[in-house]
């Protein structure tokens, strides 16, 4: 088993550790290694420990073993949930130098699903004298490289879709509009800064889930980064986002669905 190493993960994600010394810590390399993060290592909700499994296993948002997580994950390239990506990452960025921390969100499908206010994980980075949000781990479709906490209102511009913080209440509403559709909301988070173990209510209710589905856990979810844009497979609905342009369809053909899905695992999406 290859425990979790950060020249490993940095040759994941294109860097050179070894040779060419670790990246600083600014705002340059943290934008780059989001982006990488997403083309390099896909979400991938088999075997996830955030998405319930017909296996019967408990799932463990809190406690789990970091080393063979990143084994998994990170060092074998599969992927993985919200919360296994969203903890490796962390510890990747603090191990460089950046101070970041854990803050929630709830999405629509987890608060129907799970009814809790704690559930989707990702981060607050404060680099160069300004906040900014970092999701690596969310299926999508989102953004791709960090969102400037302080532009609240403001549109920032990436690979040809908007994106928008909104305020709500005590927390904010990260939304999407790609170039020829409307705005929609993406997720709702606040910016308190949370423990790994805010997460066991989250845990709890996903496990209940689980017990209830009695096998059943709903459609396949795969997601990874491409060069302009993002392309996820729910089930047999294919939503690609390039250059800001998205499309949706189903897939009927099986071995077309099987060649999607080896892409998004394996890479090669272009």
């Amino acid at each position: 088993m290859t425990m979790y190493d950060l020249h490993v993960y940095l040759r994941r994600l294109g860097y050179d550790s070894e040779r060419d010394g670790l990246p600083a810590p600014d705002l340059a390399t943290l934008t780059a290694l989001h982006k990488r993060h997403m083309e390099a290592i896909p979400f991938n909700s088999v075997g996830s420990l955030a998405v319930p499994t017909p296996s019967g296993e408990p799932v463990d948002l809190v406690d789990f073993d970091e080393d063979a997580t990143f084994d998994a994950v990170v060092a074998a390239g599969n992927g993985g949930g919200c919360v296994q990506m969203t903890r490796l990452f962390l510890r990747l960025l603090r191990d460089l130098g950046f101070e970041v921390d854990l803050i929630a969100g709830t999405t629509a499908e987890g608060a129907e699903s799970y009814g809790v206010d704690v559930e989707h994980m990702l981060m607050l980075a404060r680099v160069d004298g300004a906040s900014w949000l970092v999701d690596i781990g969310y299926a999508g479709p989102s953004f791709l490289q960090p969102l400037r906490l302080d532009a609240a209102g403001r549109e920032q511009m990436q690979f040809g879709c908007r994106y928008r913080l909104v305020e709500d209440g005590d927390g904010m509403l990260v939304q999407r509009r790609p170039r020829l559709g409307r705005w929609s909301t993406v997720y709702r988070f606040t910016t308190k800064i949370r423990d790994r173990t805010d997460w066991a209510q989250a845990n709890r209710a996903v496990n209940a889930a689980l017990a209830a589905a009695a096998g059943d856990s709903g459609p396949e979810l795969y997601s990874r980064a491409a060069s302009d844009g993002q392309v996820v497979l729910k089930g047999r609905r294919h939503l690609t986002v390039r250059a800001g342009i998205e499309k949706t369809r189903t897939l009927v053909d099986d071995d077309e669905w099987r060649a999607v899905r080896s892409a998004l695992l394996d890479g090669g999406l272009g």
